[in-house]
């Protein structure tokens, strides 16, 4: 996997090991009037949609792990070993980082509510671990800790509350995946029969928790780089069984491929990346696909530089964001364009069914998506 980031054996920062490394607004109807605006022509009186800084009090963490539970809650997951979760929009955070996790880095947590959440820290062997709290982080649970030295656990997702998967790099050959039936309290590793055979140099990127993402009951998807070819893996038995397909972004190089996905349903879906490294180009970071990931098509006007996550707005079938850290673009016709909308830094984002956007990043920055 890529680390990305402050932690041992990291590439810039950017997200995994080495080689491998922001409701938007509160209603379905207002928030159909703020995209209006959004693509609006500039010339308008009112101040479009934007990211509102949210400030945290930790400019020293990079936040890449991000879970968005609505309007006024969102946890934030990053390095040494620092949780903090807010609910009250994000005018205060709590720093519910779990005790003795100093030295890990967190690059995801996924939250089922303003109590319950999973965070996963990164990193090769043991620095790979999964913690659960049930109480707003009041307390914590080690629920994983990896002790396979081949290992390295990228990002995790849920399918509900109780059933989710952990990626980590290709083990003897083929991406290994943790399996959870109990909300993350405690992981078993699939079989990797079904899972096809790893590229050479092929990896995650741990650098938004958006490597691995599911909709509905039983769809998953990961997605790959550091490869010949960028590729994109999906499973419809939650992980037993798994077709790839190329995603048509940079690849051939360790620091090139796919670094996010988002799906709004189970067949259209948004893949974005590039090559990480500030020194180099991205021509085409960003894909899209309209039959559940068989097929990829690249967009007509992409993002102009690489970007590390992607979701859908609420409340649209055709509009997305996506964020890395030279700016947020947005697209409004499902990923065919993009358009720069914003110049700050954010590694990953994350947007709510009750119409709540979220983004986090570098130096403690956190921001809701404002009106």
């Amino acid at each position: 996997m890529r680390r990305l980031g402050n932690t041992r054996r990291t590439v810039r920062t950017t997200p995994s090991r080495g080689r491998r490394t922001a409701r938007l607004l509160t209603a379905a109807g207002v928030c159909a009037a703020a995209l209006a605006t959004l693509t609006a022509a500039p010339a308008q009186a009112h101040r479009p949609p934007h990211w509102e800084v949210k400030e945290t009090g930790t400019p020293d963490v990079r936040f890449r792990g991000l879970a968005a539970v609505g309007r006024h809650t969102a946890w934030v997951a990053g390095t040494h070993g620092t949780v903090l979760r807010t609910t009250d929009g994000g005018d205060t955070w709590r720093d519910v980082s779990p005790p003795g996790a100093e030295e890990v880095e967190f690059r995801d947590i996924e939250a089922f509510d303003a109590r319950r959440a999973v965070a996963l820290s990164i990193g090769e062997g043991e620095a790979s671990r999964v913690y659960r709290t049930d109480d707003g982080g009041t307390t914590w649970t080690e629920s994983f800790r990896n002790t396979d030295p081949r290992a390295f656990y990228d990002c995790l997702t849920f399918f509900d509350h109780r059933h989710g998967l952990a990626l980590s790099d290709p083990v003897d050959g083929r991406f290994r995946l943790l399996s959870t039936r109990d909300g993350g309290r405690s992981w078993t590793v699939l079989p990797d029969e079904g899972m096809p055979a790893a590229q050479d140099g092929e990896a995650g990127f741990a650098a938004s928790g958006q490597c691995l993402v599911a909709s509905g009951p039983k769809d998953v998807w990961l997605a790959t780089g550091g490869a010949a070819r960028a590729r994109v893996l999906h499973s419809a038995d939650r992980g037993l069984t798994w077709t790839a397909s190329d995603a048509l972004v940079p690849a051939g190089d360790p620091a090139r491929g796919v670094f996010a996905l988002a799906f709004r349903d189970r067949v259209h879906g948004l893949a974005v990346g590039g090559d990480y490294r500030p020194d180099q180009t991205s021509p085409s970071p960003a894909a899209r696909t309209t039959d559940g990931g068989r097929t990829w098509r690249p967009a007509g006007t992409p993002p102009p530089a690489y970007r590390s996550g992607v979701a859908w707005l609420p409340h649209s079938r055709t509009a997305a964001l996506a964020v890395g850290p030279t700016g947020t673009d947005l697209t409004t016709d499902g990923g065919r364009t993009w358009r720069t909308v914003d110049t700050g830094s954010y590694d990953t984002v994350d947007c709510t069914p009750e119409s709540a956007c979220w983004a986090s990043g570098e130096q403690g920055r956190v921001a809701r998506l404002e009106r």
